[in-house]
């Protein structure tokens, strides 16, 4: 695995849903002069999809050389197929990952965005209207999608810009020597010793030297927690590690909370609920959302470690698909997300241990059965990593 790379001297900028990041990333299109690489799950055909498509044609047409991977399963084979035709009439260069799963189970969940080497996009929006439901267009959502993104300049960016374009690289016509160099080549600087400054790092998952980066980072973090945990997931499923992480550091006296998701997948909601009695027992809070579709993959520890991106706690996000994060050191940075933690816990509904043990025992043992499921199905995809 490789370490984490932090950079000192980062400009973060922590955006909020669709309203504060789609038109912060058409302005930054639109001022491109040399480049553009984007990567994103969905790329919707919807108004936003549109207005997010014309300011990449606009930046072809000015010669700006934009480059498109969107993920096949997440984005839609019909979908895919007709943003290839519209990309490549306007000269952006697009490619579609693992379509047909022809390269096994795993997709592409990142979500992140270059402008000419200088300016980055990361977080967990996809580029979908924040009124639909990402899982069925034909769902309109109460209150705008719940999401995070941060916009970055300065030395981090370097980071992110070789992600995408060894992304690009390993998706084209590659020679085998070639595709092995690039996975060998260091990503930057080692982790720095504890008094010199660090302020930002990149964090991704994929096959090969970062199966688990993301989970360790998270593994780290919680067991070096001090005071408080908040952490936020639209779907809840962790391994056997992760969950102990958690009802360790609360049976040492962090405030641990959880803002989950619910209500968007019966059977993902059934394999939470499986967890919650063991959790709470431990002393940690729970808090389901329900105003709107939470998406939103954040977390402040302590408030001087904050996470921002696209993996999920799930064994989907930290077992299988390429997701990336953005860990941050930085105290305001940390406080306002944390702010916004609050607001999200303060509309949720918190789950009481006593009134969730009385569930009937029909619902309980289908709690159970979800797990054992869904245990046994990510072991098989993992080959036995999910724990």
């Amino acid at each position: 695995m490789r370490a984490i790379a932090y950079t000192a001297g980062n400009d973060v900028t922590l955006l909020h849903r669709g309203d504060e990041y789609f038109p912060a990333l058409i302005a930054a299109f639109d001022a491109a002069r040399s480049e553009i690489w984007l990567e994103t799950y969905i790329f919707a055909l919807d108004p936003t999809g549109d207005q997010v498509k014309a300011a990449l044609i606009r930046a072809a047409g000015r010669g700006v050389a934009v480059h498109v991977v969107t993920d096949w399963l997440g984005t839609g084979h019909r979908e895919s197929a007709i943003l290839q035709r519209e990309f490549l009439q306007a000269g952006v260069s697009h490619r579609s990952f693992n379509p047909w799963f022809r390269r096994g189970v795993t997709r592409m969940h990142r979500k992140m965005c270059v402008i000419d080497a200088d300016l980055a996009y990361l977080g967990g929006l996809n580029i979908i209207d924040d009124m639909v439901d990402d899982g069925d267009p034909s769902v309109r959502l109460p209150a705008p999608r719940w999401d995070f993104a941060i916009r970055i300049a300065g030395p981090l960016v370097d980071a992110i810009d070789r992600e995408l374009k060894g992304q690009w690289a390993r998706l084209g016509k590659l020679p085998l020597i070639s595709r092995i160099e690039g996975l060998m080549r260091p990503s930057g600087p080692r982790t720095p010793s504890d008094n010199a400054p660090a302020v930002a790092a990149l964090i991704v998952r994929d096959s090969f030297r970062n199966r688990v980066t993301i989970q360790r980072a998270y593994l780290h973090a919680l067991g070096h927690a001090r005071r408080d945990v908040l952490l936020v997931t639209p779907y809840f499923a962790p391994g056997r590690k992760l969950r102990a992480a958690l009802e360790s550091a609360a049976s040492r006296g962090v405030r641990v909370t959880l803002l989950l998701g619910v209500g968007q997948f019966s059977m993902q909601d059934a394999v939470a609920h499986s967890y919650y009695p063991k959790l709470m027992r431990a002393g940690v809070h729970i808090v389901e959302y329900r105003k709107t579709q939470l998406h939103g993959k954040v977390a402040v520890i302590d408030e001087d470690w904050a996470t921002v991106g696209s993996s999920n706690c799930d064994g989907l996000s930290l077992f299988v698909n390429q997701e990336a994060n953005i860990v941050v050191r930085d105290a305001e940075f940390s406080r306002a997300l944390r702010e916004h933690i609050l607001s999200g816990l303060a509309e949720g509904s918190p789950v009481k241990l006593d009134e969730f043990s009385n569930r009937p025992l029909l619902q309980r043992l289908g709690h159970g059965a979800a797990f054992l499921l869904y245990r046994a199905v990510m072991r098989v995809i993992t080959l036995g990593e999910y724990n």
